[in-house]
């Protein structure tokens, strides 16, 4: 059975994220629980260090948000459209919670997939 507190640790962790987690890992042992906690935390995003990286698409680079939750073609895109002109940065500034949880959600998929 998972227990809430597995995932409590974990910074800046939100409600949905808990659930999706619990729901995830429900059918773990003790032990394949702690490895995919472990495996999961280590690969996890957090949503402020995203809104850092978009805000940083302002100043240095566009598009290294993207680049960091994986989306290489789209990091490539805006780099070189400026973060199509900076009105795709500013979409992601205002969706960083919603790009975070995405990624997070397919990061628990594959964490479970490596550890059964």
């Amino acid at each position: 059975m998972t227990n809430n507190n597995n995932f409590l640790y974990l910074e800046g962790i939100t409600p949905e994220e808990m659930a999706n987690l619990n729901h995830i890992a429900k059918s773990l042992n003790e032990e394949k629980l702690r490895n995919f906690t472990q495996l999961y935390s280590s690969r996890r995003k957090k949503s402020q260090d995203i809104l850092i990286f978009t805000l940083l698409g302002f100043i240095f680079i566009a598009g290294v948000q993207r680049f960091v939750l994986g989306q290489i073609g789209m990091g490539i895109i805006y780099f070189f459209t400026g973060g199509f002109c900076l009105i795709g940065t500013i979409v992601d500034l205002i969706n960083h919670k919603s790009m975070t949880d995405e990624f997070n959600r397919k990061v628990a998929v594959e964490t479970l997939s490596m550890i059964q």
